[in-house]
């Protein structure tokens, strides 16, 4: 990512067959218009059953920092450990329905119960190597702690990381679960949507001021099992889903503008009014995969696309096609892609084995397929935005 203004590329096209990923790319529908849809070039995809050692991920960072009471608004400062991120055997996972893989890992955030002598709480958080993730479509398979008294957060934040020597939250896309809002008897499970802007820092960092905050009750217990939360980042269209069906989105200018990062976050600080705690024992919150599909903001990687996207046009072959980006819920299997090394920390590429779960099957047979398919473009590649990334 670099300091000043930089384009965003996006690609959108009139029609998608099924087929191998011959050219690259992934599609999924436009929600803005009927019969369109939408191509991210690009794809970081995680099964952390694949990964034996989590400190040598090429596509994750395990997190250490501290946060003081006052900077993070709460009763008590955190404390970010790595060790505090750790791959779980699913046999140690406790009981519930389509947990047990034997032999498999999931990835475990954890929020000690006990304080540091400096008074904080010990909490988890992973992050994208990758800073350049810009439109596209954002997934994880998790399940969330019971024990009240955390936060549990999948969120995508702007990273000027040329510029500022610090993390930047007034562009920040997050899914947040607060534990102690849950309600087994009730079967009251919320799952707190955000949009971060300039507005919501002015109001000190309360988006529900600022009109960027949405509270939506799942239909399932979310620490039962494992479930999809999902983010669609669009030009001024944030949708969000749980296993795959909306529940909400967010539009206009608030929305963010630029390339960033993903986080997997699992923390505590005694606020009552948000993440309360903390918790009266260890929590840990479980993630299986996740899945990234994108377009990137890093310039150098546009005239990848560019080329992609000729050769697609050239193609009348039906087997040269985008692979429809699968739908997953909470009954997918996680063993798809594998996590990749990247080209390098901050532009790489992650590539996905296009013979997995993940490789473009469709519901369409070869018979009821055409013989030739051509590509009607409408946009190969137009300017969307103007980014800072």
């Amino acid at each position: 990512m670099h300091c000043g203004k930089g384009v965003g590329f996006f690609f959108m096209f009139a029609h998608v067959g099924a087929g191998t990923c011959a050219c690259g790319g992934y599609s999924m529908p436009d929600p803005r218009q009927e019969n369109k849809s939408l191509l991210f070039a690009e794809s970081l995809s995680t099964d952390f059953s694949a990964i034996r050692d989590v400190s040598q991920s090429a596509d994750w960072v395990r997190q250490e920092f501290n946060v003081s009471a006052e900077a993070g608004r709460g009763r008590f400062g955190k404390s970010f450990l790595p060790d505090n991120v750790f791959l779980l055997p699913q046999e140690d996972v406790a009981a519930g329905k389509g947990t047990a893989r034997h032999g498999q890992t999931v990835m475990a955030l954890r929020v000690a119960s006990r304080l540091t002598e400096s008074g904080a709480v010990t909490s988890a958080e992973m992050d994208t190597s990758r800073r350049d993730l810009f439109w596209g479509s954002f997934r994880a398979m998790m399940k969330l702690a019971r024990v009240a008294g955390t936060c549990a957060a999948f969120f995508w934040v702007w990273w000027m990381r040329a510029c500022l020597a610090y993390m930047n939250d007034t562009q920040e896309i997050d899914m947040e679960f607060l534990s102690r809002e849950f309600d087994v008897g009730n079967r009251v499970f919320p799952v707190n949507l955000v949009v971060h802007s300039w507005k919501s820092l002015r109001d000190g960092y309360d988006a529900s001021k600022s009109g960027t905050l949405k509270r939506v009750n799942l239909a399932f217990d979310p620490t039962d099992d494992f479930h999809e939360y999902r983010f669609d980042y669009l030009p001024g269209l944030v949708t969000f889903y749980a296993d795959g069906k909306q529940i909400a989105e967010l539009t206009g200018s608030d929305v963010p503008s630029s390339g960033g990062h993903l986080i997997l976050q699992h923390w505590s600080n005694g606020n009552p009014t948000w993440s309360g705690g903390p918790p009266s024992s260890d929590a840990v919150a479980l993630v299986r995969y996740v899945k990234a599909y994108f377009n990137s903001s890093n310039p150098n990687h546009h005239q990848d696309a560019q080329g992609q996207e000729g050769v697609c046009r050239a193609s009348n072959d039906a087997s040269r096609n985008m692979c429809p980006i699968p739908e997953g819920n909470s009954t997918d299997n996680g063993q798809g892609d594998q996590a990749s090394p990247p080209d390098d920390g901050a532009g790489g590429r992650s590539q996905e084995n296009d013979d997995d779960d993940d490789g473009g099957s469709s519901d369409e047979s070869d018979a009821a397929r055409p013989p030739a398919m051509r590509w009607i473009w409408l946009v190969a590649i137009g300017m969307m935005g103007v980014t800072d990334g």
